[in-house]
């Protein structure tokens, strides 16, 4: 089905907010995972402001959706994209990296409202997403449970035991996207440790897939309107993206998987999200 154009030049619009405030963070804490940050920005603007139910007013409302950020170290657009939600005030970026500040380098459910778990440990998170889903189903809710985990992250076994496990159980009110940025912290990932090709990988394990361009945000929103793929199968979004998508400096570059950013960097960032938004406007 065509997608609404203004809907998503407004998902576009929040995806480069989202930018920002990673942006914003960086510049106030120095350093931070940026690579799988900006890679995932598009895909966390549709999930936020088109696919879940949620409410600012009540993180902790019994029928909302359910979002883990499975890859804890791009905590950074996790918060931003809870800024731009309204979940945090604006000023709170202003003590990202600084001493006792509710934003630390990995998501804590304990420090900001409308984080449902505190991850980090790689995977760790689809077993948490699956045994949400599943209590979920057992308690006949219909709410519904996102995550995004990274494709360096799949080498973790404990990923597919929870896959299998989320299959077995027909967890068909679960929906993982898996951010393909193609790197890691120390290269290639196909070099690293190689899972491709992905898409038969996950279908043997009984979930129905989909492979997208993950800047795409009429392809994102095709997906969680879909969802489930198939009745009785949890849903599976391979989504191919760009390592620090956004800042041509760092684009498809592992060592941008963390930064430690110069002002010239900084200033170059903010000129390209400039020019970004106003291409958006023309």
């Amino acid at each position: 089905m065509e997608k609404d154009n203004s809907e998503i030049l407004q998902l576009k619009s929040r995806a480069i907010r989202i930018r920002r405030h990673i942006l914003r963070m960086i510049k106030a804490g120095g350093t931070g995972h940026i690579g799988g940050a900006l890679s995932a920005a598009d895909i966390m603007s549709v999930l936020y402001f088109h696919a879940m139910k949620v409410k600012v007013s009540d993180p902790g409302w019994e029928d909302r959706d359910r979002f883990i950020l499975s890859a804890g170290h791009k905590a950074l657009v996790l918060y931003a994209t809870l800024v731009e939600k309204g979940f945090l005030e604006e000023d709170v970026m202003e003590t990202y990296g600084s001493l006792g500040s509710k934003l630390p380098g990995h998501p804590s459910m304990h420090n900001v409202p409308g984080i449902e778990a505190s991850t980090g440990a790689l995977g760790h998170g689809l077993s948490i997403a699956g045994g949400m889903a599943l209590g979920l189903k057992m308690s006949g809710r219909s709410s519904r449970v996102f995550a995004v985990m990274g494709d360096g992250e799949l080498a973790e076994g404990s990923n597919w035991e929870a896959a299998a496990a989320a299959a077995h159980h027909g967890l068909d009110n679960l929906m993982v996207f898996v951010d393909c940025n193609g790197l890691q912290i120390s290269g290639e990932t196909r070099k690293v440790m190689n899972y491709e090709p992905l898409a038969q990988r996950w279908s043997a394990f009984g979930w129905s897939t989909r492979e997208i361009d993950g800047h795409d945000h009429g392809q994102i929103m095709s997906c969680t309107d879909d969802m489930p793929f198939e009745k009785g199968k949890p849903s599976l979004v391979i989504a191919r993206t760009v390592k620090a998508k956004g800042f041509s400096f760092a684009e498809g570059r592992h060592e941008y998987h963390h930064w430690k950013a110069t002002s010239e960097e900084i200033e170059q960032a903010e000129r390209e999200l400039d020019e970004a938004e106003r291409s958006i406007r023309a």
